[in-house]
């Protein structure tokens, strides 16, 4: 398994209306595109920014290629997302899964 982790700034107080636009956005995307197998978004406040790790985990390189395309690191917006984001980061990490482990 595969996980894709993007970051994103937006300012403090458009912290809640990020959250919701990536309701509609980004995590429904990401869920609707076969081969993807989750998707976790943490959020941390810093100094007036509000920051965001966008974390989906995936099959296999080709399952994050139908969602994002080509270069496989490069970072995938929406229309909208400059009203939001300090910054469009140009590219995405990708890491192996090595453990993951869910209480349940």
């Amino acid at each position: 398994m595969i996980a894709r982790i993007w970051h994103g700034a937006v300012p403090a107080d458009k912290q809640e209306s990020y959250r919701a636009y990536l309701a509609k956005t980004g995590i429904p995307d990401s869920r609707a595109t076969p081969g993807n197998r989750g998707v976790t978004v943490l959020e941390r406040r810093e100094d007036g920014v509000a920051h965001f790790l966008f974390i989906s985990l995936w099959e296999s390189k080709d399952a994050i290629r139908a969602f994002a395309g080509e270069p496989l690191d490069q970072a995938r917006y929406y229309p909208d997302d400059a009203e939001y984001l300090l910054e469009l980061e140009p590219t995405v990490t990708h890491y192996e899964v090595a453990v993951q482990e869910l209480a349940g």
